[in-house]
């Protein structure tokens, strides 16, 4: 599996006293890359970072093309059911601007969106920003094909992040 995150830190204003502390973000937008056939390795990832998220106050949000979530898998792995939100049947062009939306409101803790092709610059940016906004997560997930994965980088990370540049 290969994953690769884009972290937008927003400079706080430089004027901040001793009555208003600057404050570091938390909005992070991730991409993973994974194989169909093999759910259980992208599971065994994100799981833990959901199940971290689902003590929070916010909902999760899962924007998913086709299929439904199973009730009992919410539960069995873990995550809060009463706190899973889930809107499936989105359209391509539609789970982008449905990321974006979400991720700004700060309603959620994390959006998950389900993308088929790989986004522009443009694209990732509004994301962050959206997610820099709502102090939240996104992670965009994309299915790849194991014989798509040959021709790719075996695995990495690529954390784009102020913090060290």
């Amino acid at each position: 599996m290969y994953t690769s995150g884009y972290a937008n830190r927003k400079l706080m204003a430089t004027a901040a006293t001793a009555d208003q502390p600057q404050h570091s973000s938390t909005g992070l937008i991730s991409e993973v890359l994974y194989r169909e056939d093999q759910p259980m390795m992208t599971q065994l990832l994100l799981l833990p970072l959901l199940q971290q998220l689902g003590q929070q106050e916010r909902w999760q949000l899962w924007l998913t093309p086709r299929q439904k979530l199973s009730r009992q898998w919410v539960q069995s792995s873990g995550l809060p059911l009463s706190k899973v939100m889930q809107v499936n049947q989105m359209l391509p062009g539609a789970a982008l601007e449905s990321m974006i939306r979400a991720l700004r409101t700060g309603n959620y803790s994390v959006v998950i969106g389900w993308m088929a092709e790989e986004l522009s610059e443009v694209d990732q940016l509004r994301l962050a920003n959206a997610a820099e906004e709502g102090n939240a997560m996104g992670f965009i997930m994309r299915p790849v094909s194991a014989s798509s994965q040959l021709t790719r980088q075996l695995s990495g990370l690529k954390i784009h992040s102020n913090l060290y540049h």
